[in-house]
């Protein structure tokens, strides 16, 4: 570009750069320019409300115009100014007029509108002759009487009709005055004898006089109507010119669709409509409802079922999809985002009913469909109460917090009231991100952040003996079972060892529960860790037997989610450009949300009588290679096409199938349908207790082969390899 061309324009100032910046610069006069704007109203209001009333060709309404309206106006104007000012009616956003803003300004009229009448009816009434003298009557009525006699001797019809308008709206100013005299004209007929014919023409002036008055309390009954609908129009036009004559993105705009025409895609659609910046048009809506179809929300008509997404998306040139169904079942979540996904657009939807409920989230804040929306399930009722009674100022001690589901542990601990959380975690990073969290989003509860290995007995014994915890919540683990077969002895110490260590501290300083989170992978263990929690849960039992802790153990399969299961690899693998690794087709998992299992977890610790394994439901097991296929399009790519999937076969101590089910022989259920009770046989303690020991022991020597000779002497139906 030549340098003077540059130059130029620089200095050209940006014209639209000044238009906007205008209405930043009067919003410094905000105030006044809104009660400016409400005078405004008022007198139009009430203008309209005398052509409604008197017919406007007539000679009766111009001398009202001309005298009364002036008048009405000094009182009109303060006494709604004050009334809408008391109800805030200055401080609101006109471009956000809503319905609650419409109410508002109704109350306001309709008070306002009480006031003038009753001044009206009884103040100017009763103290209009003080405020009215009578020699200013007097003079009214004088001009009249001369005013007539000039009209007389009028020669032209051009004066004559001067004097008639002159003497028309002077005659409207002394029915408008007279009304003061009312009071005074009814004394005086009460004092007159009945049959006088003073009376007699003292009661027509009063009859006159009275309907002067009444039809200006009716003239202010119909400036109510006319003011809401004035103020109100004002509003609303200020909100159109913001949505539509004045959006910077008309033209430009996407192409949107809303499916779900409950109340959550309308709450979209007003908020889309609202935001001048919104890049979107909304062309329509879907919905199954048949009662719907056809039906317009906003002007933006329902323009059929959601099987004919297709085709709706190709006639109307859809570019983009909402999901507005928060209230879904997974099931039929999951139906309509294959459909989605059958049009090749990209779609998103709105939060979760319990994220808008909560306030944390608004129905506008849209997110990608999320691989937790189809695989989670439906939101899962607790005894909120026994919960509480459960945890609510007592000392709660949450092992494996900076880890997945001891975070959330915390999380769900705090918001029932605890007396002080202790957060024990060997990996300080973690530790210090979820106090930093925690401190922040429950300043009330104390939080004490405890660097601790759980498998140095000392340490752990140290801990107990300082805070004296009341609940203890075992979370903490090796989880991993390809790392944990490559390492057997470090499974053992910490799954074991380090759950022996609490569990017996536990014990030893009073605590009232402690609550051991374990594994499907407990069931018929083909892994060492999994091995290592099923001799957990056998310590946890037997302790229980003599102890007056009470000890329980819940047990669940994988998270949603959590740190090193297959929903983050997958995205990284996604992410790289694939392939996608699975290790084999016919591969299922159980999978569970996070906050949910944690929520069942609570809620399982506050049942039974100590020494149950507690199973949950964990739903229909979920084929991993079908995951993938899932993630792959929800990332916006093909599956085959732009992702590959590949099988790397099955690693060590895996499982093609993972058993966790609540029902059968082996199961006893409980009040809760999500929550049952494994029955199993325990071992006698002499016998138990010598095997774990020599489990112990060897473990030590790293020696995976002796290690899982030992195991299968405590758990003879523990399926790994030498």
């Amino acid at each position: 570009m030549p340098k003077e061309t540059q130059s130029t324009q620089a200095k050209t100032p940006d014209l639209t750069d000044e238009k906007r910046n205008l209405p930043s610069r009067m919003l410094r006069y905000r105030k006044l320019l809104i009660i400016l704007a409400h005078i405004g109203c008022f007198i139009a209001a009430l203008t309209l409300a005398f052509i409604f009333t008197f017919s406007y060709s007539d000679l009766q309404s111009k001398r009202r115009i001309v005298y009364q309206l002036p008048i009405l106006l000094l009182a009109v104007i303060p006494i709604k100014l004050v009334i809408f000012a008391w109800f805030r009616q200055y401080h609101g956003w006109w471009r956000y007029v809503g319905l609650s803003d419409l109410l508002q300004i109704a109350k306001s009229g309709l008070v306002s509108t009480i006031i003038l009448i009753v001044v009206w009816e009884y103040g100017y009434a009763s103290l209009g002759r003080t405020l009215i003298p009578d020699v200013f009557l007097q003079k009214v009525q004088s001009d009249l009487k001369q005013i007539q006699e000039e009209s007389e001797t009028a020669i032209s019809i051009t004066e004559k009709s001067r004097y008639s308008r002159k003497y028309a709206n002077l005659k409207g100013l002394e029915s408008f005055l007279e009304v003061s005299r009312i009071r005074s004209i009814s004394e005086q007929i009460r004092k007159l004898p009945i049959n006088s014919d003073e009376r007699v023409q003292l009661e027509k002036y009063y009859t006159k006089v009275k309907n002067t008055q009444r039809s200006v309390e009716g003239l202010l009954v119909l400036d109510l109507f006319t003011t809401i609908i004035v103020v109100a129009g004002l509003r609303m036009l200020v909100r159109l010119y913001h949505e539509e004559f004045f959006s910077e993105t008309r033209g430009t705009a996407r192409r949107f669709l809303i499916i779900g025409a409950g109340n959550a895609g309308e709450a979209l659609l007003r908020e889309m409509l609202r935001r001048k910046d919104t890049n979107y048009e909304v062309v329509g809506f879907v919905d199954d409802d048949t009662l719907k179809q056809g039906m317009s929300i906003h002007g933006i008509e329902v323009l059929g079922t959601v099987e004919q997404l297709p085709e709706i998306c190709k006639k109307k040139s859809i570019d983009e999809i909402a999901i507005a169904i928060p209230s879904a079942s997974r099931k039929e979540l999951r139906r309509v985002v294959q459909i989605c996904q059958g049009t090749k657009l990209r779609f998103s939807t709105v939060p979760s009913l319990t994220d808008i409920a909560s306030g944390k989230l608004k129905v506008s804040q849209m997110r990608d469909v999320d691989i937790n929306d189809l695989l989670g399930r439906d939101v899962v009722q607790l005894d909120l109460g026994r919960i509480e009674t459960f945890l609510k100022d007592k000392i709660i001690l949450v092992t494996g917090a900076g880890g997945s589901i001891g975070s959330e542990m915390c999380r769900q601990v705090c918001m029932f009231g605890p007396k002080s959380l202790l957060l024990v975690e060997q990996a300080e990073n973690p530790l210090f991100f979820i106090e930093r969290e925690l401190q922040r989003d429950f300043p009330s509860v104390p939080i004490r952040a405890i660097i601790c290995d759980i498998t140095e007995k000392s340490r752990v014994d140290q801990v107990y003996q300082t805070h004296r915890p009341q609940v203890v919540i075992h979370a903490a683990a090796h989880k991993h079972v390809p790392l944990m077969e490559g390492n057997p002895g470090e499974a053992i110490k910490n799954n074991v060892v380090g759950t022996r260590n609490m569990a017996d501290a536990a014990d030893t300083f009073g605590a009232s529960d402690f609550v051991m989170i374990s594994t499907d992978k407990a069931v018929n263990p083909t892994s060492i860790m999994g091995s290592s929690k099923r001799v957990a849960e056998m310590y946890i039992q037997d302790l229980n037997n003599t102890s007056k802790t009470h000890l329980v153990t819940v047990r669940f399969g994988n998270v949603l989610g959590s740190n090193g299961s297959v929903i983050p690899i997958f995205n990284k693998q996604i992410a790289d450009g694939g392939p996608v690794t699975v290790t084999h087709p016919e591969m299922t998992r159980y999978f569970m949300t996070i906050p949910e299992a944690s929520q069942l977890v609570l809620q399982a610790a506050t049942m039974g009588t100590g020494g149950e394994i507690f199973l949950l439901d964990m739903g229909e097991p979920v084929k991993i290679v079908d995951l993938a296929r899932e993630l792959i399009t929800l990332s916006g790519f093909r599956v085959g096409e732009d992702i590959e999937i590949e099988y790397s076969g099955l690693r060590p101590g895996e499982k093609l199938f993972e058993e966790l089910s609540i029902e059968g022989e082996d199961m006893i259920p409980t009040q809760h349908p999500k929550i049952a009770i494994w029955k199993t046989i325990t071992k006698d303690r002499q016998t138990l207790r010598a095997g774990i020991e020599e489990v112990v022991n060897v473990a030590q020597t790293q020696d995976r082969s002796k290690i899982v000779v030992a195991i299968k002497k405590l758990i003879p139906e523990y399926i790994g390899q030498n």
